[in-house]
């Protein structure tokens, strides 16, 4: 019996050996035997093998995508990120300021609106204080050259010294400004920008004075600029040709150096005519003001020559009912002269005439000075009748009017 089993035509456990299978061929999920449910389940069977596959294969490439990716995403992890650096590091040093009590809010205020807001109630840092022509000087500097440079909504905390650079370019811009700006000009405007900044920082508006890293870029010096006097025949020329009302203001401001400003302010009482004569400096007619000198070296007395003292003394004789605090050189009013005036309609025409038309009433000053270092005075004393604060000033600002270029030989073993 099992012989017949064994050789029957029909098997239990599938078709006879050494057959090619067909339709009863053994695959994964066969579990049945021919016929059309066999065929169903063969189907079917296939079709979720197909299915495993299709997911392995997939599931393969995304693990073979990934192996390739990890380098690259642990390189890139490690690469720096200037941005995320940044606020990290922001972030850093408001967390330092916090818990060391300096936070500083960022400040919404433009910048030309806190220039217009300081400058009205700035009151400097010296011991001196802050003059009112001071005052007016910088208002008319931040008007003229900050609000037209300036945007409107620039804040204040974004003005940075990269900024204040650009603005010095732009005033040395000859064709910008429509002219060329000299330096001493250029450094004037600055001043204010400079002043201001340091006070938003005082008063914690910025964490940095961004004016400390400004610096104003080197010119060739133009020889326009040199300072000229008077030469012997110019400045006997225009006394000479002097009004009689003014020649003796000329005259004093030739004998003493006295600014403009200084020997229009002279009360009757600054001068002294009795044993060595001298003019005592204590104020000056400033844009209309009668102010102190700006620092204690303007404070001075200055000698005067007997000839000039002699008519002075005639000159205070022809008004014996004058106090002693009346002005010295009136105008037809009795108040003290004006340069705006006295300039267009006294000197201009007298320097014209005489050959001289770059002249001004700061060249009898210049001339005192020249005739001193020729004469050989002592670079101090000619310092302190100038008024200049050092010997050093005094010597730069006239070393080229000082006679020869090289010094004389020495003999040490003369006589």
């Amino acid at each position: 019996m099992s012989a017949k089993i064994k050789t029957g035509r029909h098997r239990i456990h599938g078709p006879p050996s050494g057959s090619r299978g067909g339709a009863h061929e053994r695959f994964p999920g066969y579990d049945g035997p021919c016929g059309r449910a066999g065929l169903r389940r063969q189907a079917a069977a296939r079709q979720d093998e197909n299915a495993r596959r299709l997911q392995t294969s997939r599931r393969q490439r995304a693990d073979d995508r990934l192996r390739l990716r990890l380098p690259q995403r642990r390189q890139a992890a490690k690469a720096p990120r200037p941005h995320l650096r940044g606020g990290e590091r922001l972030k850093r040093e408001r967390e330092t300021d916090r818990d060391r009590g300096e936070l500083q809010e960022r400040s919404a205020i433009t910048f030309r609106r806190f220039l217009d807001e300081w400058v009205d109630r700035y009151r400097g840092q010296g011991h001196r204080g802050f003059r009112e022509t001071t005052r007016e000087e910088y208002r008319r500097l931040i008007g003229a050259y900050a609000h037209r440079y300036f945007p409107a909504s620039l804040k204040l905390a974004d003005v940075t010294t990269y900024t204040l650079a650009r603005f010095v370019d732009w005033l040395a811009d000859e064709e910008a400004q429509g002219k060329s700006l000299g330096d001493r000009t250029i450094a004037n405007a600055t001043i204010p920008l400079r002043a201001a900044l340091a006070t938003a920082k005082r008063e914690g508006l910025i964490r940095h004075n961004p004016a400390q890293g400004l610096t104003l870029p080197p010119r060739q010096e133009i020889d326009s600029d040199e300072i000229k006097v008077f030469t012997p025949e110019h400045l006997a020329a225009v006394i000479g040709h002097a009004p009689g009302r003014h020649r003796l203001l000329l005259e004093l401001l030739a004998a003493t150096g006295l600014r403009i400003s200084e020997a229009i302010a002279l009360q009757r009482l600054h001068v002294q005519l009795e044993g060595e004569p001298e003019v005592c400096v204590r104020r000056a007619l400033v844009r209309g003001r009668i102010e102190p000198p700006k620092t204690k070296h303007g404070r001075r007395e200055v000698r005067l020559p007997d000839s000039l003292a002699a008519k002075l003394r005639a000159h205070l004789a022809v008004q014996p009912d004058q106090d002693s605090t009346a002005i010295l050189f009136p105008n037809e009013s009795g108040t003290p002269l004006e340069p705006s005036n006295l300039r267009p309609r006294v000197l201009k025409p007298l320097v014209s005439q005489a050959g001289a038309p770059w002249a001004g009433f700061h060249t009898f000053r210049h001339t005192f000075a020249s005739l001193h270092l020729r004469r050989g005075t002592n670079l101090l004393q000619l310092s302190r009748a100038l008024g200049h604060h050092s010997p050093a000033f005094t010597l730069t600002r006239y070393t080229h009017l000082l006679p020869g270029d090289e010094a004389p030989a020495l003999d040490v073993w003369g006589a």
